[in-house]
């Protein structure tokens, strides 16, 4: 033996990368949790379900989130950001290729997708519904899920004022909702279906009305 060998650490091939499993664990909770919230709805949605269905101790959960509202808002923030990645979006931003109309639409249809998508759909509905009863839930879920989203737009918005496609004295905030509160109003209280081509309309209507006179 080799006089520094016995002080080298061993390493047994068979044990498991514990970043891996964590990685494991947490994607089934994730899953688990949005499942449950579409079949049964948020209020009857437990740790305790969650951990079951994910196959893990709910001690597991509790020592990465401190509530289950915790669990189901990330959960769904992580979903939103799959739907992004695989439309070819970047989460954190929203494109600019320099023609706002075209943008707009492309980051639209996606989000009509999403919409259609039951593995979306379902726990999206669950958590709108129980946010208009549940103000904490609600203020959450806005804060953590849709202002950020929101942000994008206003980012995207002053972009395109600093190009001269959006007049100056136009606020991008209020701006944005000309077609994004539409498709929500559709899709959240079924007035009329939500398509490509609905929404397409509702950036030419709305830049109708902001583009330089």
């Amino acid at each position: 033996m080799a006089p520094n060998e016995s002080a080298r650490p061993t390493r047994d091939k068979h044990t498991p990368d514990a970043t891996r499993r964590s990685e494991r664990s947490r994607r089934a909770i994730y899953d688990a949790a949005l499942a449950l919230v579409a079949e049964v709805g948020y209020p009857r949605t437990t740790i305790e379900g969650i951990a079951a269905r994910a196959g893990v101790g709910k001690q597991t959960i509790y020592r990465w989130w401190p509530s289950k509202a915790d669990v189901v808002l990330e959960a769904f923030l992580d979903l939103s950001e799959q739907a992004a990645q695989a439309a070819g979006q970047e989460a954190h931003a929203l494109p600019d290729t320099g023609d706002l109309a075209a943008d707009l639409k492309l980051v639209l249809r996606a989000t009509v997708d999403e919409l259609h998508d039951p593995a979306f759909e379902a726990p999206s509905r669950a958590l709108a519904a129980e946010g208009v009863v549940n103000e904490e839930l609600g203020r959450r879920f806005v804060a953590k899920l849709l202002e950020p989203q929101l942000r994008l737009y206003v980012d995207r918005l002053r972009s395109a004022q600093a190009a001269g496609d959006v007049r100056a004295d136009v606020d991008p905030r209020i701006a944005l909702e000309l077609f994004v509160s539409p498709l929500a109003q559709r899709w959240l209280q079924y007035t009329g279906p939500i398509s490509y081509e609905y929404t397409d309309t509702l950036v030419d209507y709305a830049l109708g009305g902001i583009a330089p006179r």
